[in-house]
């Protein structure tokens, strides 16, 4: 079988995207999908992204982790896939699509997307974390000199440790400023460090604003692979209208055989 595949990244954060619109990728192959985001025998990205047809919006969203299996929301994936839709004439400057955990609104600016988020209802504070769900689980804790923090060791024994089997996402966090803050993510699926994670960033600007590590409603985040925004207005004690914006790029297209 030969594919036609996109490679896209927002932030660092790269998937393969297909246009799956005629249905005839074999969806249940998670073989073919870890093969093909294995960065030595395949393609190589943290995740793969099928565009479908949707009978409600402009398109669907269905996401697989690195390790073939489908996953929950992905933030800079839905942006990318955004993108991808734009390039493909299928959107303008404005749309609406379904992820797994609902429909999402975004807007296209040249190489900027800015996708709103599902409302966050409550967010768990710990005395040394914080928990929440942005569409995936993501927990959020506090660090010093992050940039020399052992991601891979730390996250891996929080994320089966604390967690379990079933997981969450790692986000540790260190304080730039009162609006600012350095983000560094363990993502389950990939089961590594990435560059960037935009359910996690999202989770993160909560998460501080729910601390009172933050009072601004708009919190800029630098992550290894660029920067990301993350706007919200707080409701009920949780919070609405969140908008995740930041880059999504196209890489590059071709053909694998698989």
């Amino acid at each position: 079988m030969k594919l036609q595949f996109f490679k896209y990244q927002g932030t660092g954060n790269d998937f393969v995207i297909l246009d799956n619109r005629e249905g005839k990728f074999p969806k249940t192959n998670t073989q073919l999908v870890a093969h093909l985001c294995d960065r030595r025998f395949g393609i190589g990205a943290d995740g793969l992204i099928l565009l479908e047809n949707d009978d409600t919006a402009d398109f669907k969203m269905v996401y697989y982790n690195a390790d073939g299996e489908e996953g929950t929301m992905c933030g800079n994936g839905g942006r990318c896939l955004v993108a991808f839709a734009h390039f493909l004439g299928i959107v303008d400057r404005e749309t609406t699509f379904n992820a797994v955990d609902g429909l999402h609104y975004a807007e296209v600016e040249g190489d900027t997307v800015n996708l709103k988020m599902v409302d966050v209802e409550e967010v768990h504070e710990k005395p040394a974390y914080s928990f929440l769900d942005t569409g995936s689980p993501h927990h959020v804790q506090l660090v010093k000199d992050l940039s020399h923090f052992d991601v891979h060791k730390e996250g891996k024994k929080l994320r089966y440790g604390l967690y379990g089997q079933a997981g969450s996402n790692i986000n540790f966090v260190e304080q730039e400023d009162s609006e600012t803050f350095q983000v560094r993510t363990y993502e389950r699926g990939v089961e590594d460090e990435t560059f960037s994670c935009g359910t996690g960033v999202t989770a993160v600007a909560l998460a501080m604003h729910t601390a009172g590590k933050t009072k601004a409603n708009q919190v800029y985040i630098h992550t290894l692979g660029g920067d990301l925004s993350i706007s919200f207005e707080q409701h009920n004690g949780g919070y609405t209208n969140i908008f995740l914006k930041g880059p999504a790029k196209q890489v590059y297209q071709g053909e694998i055989e698989c």
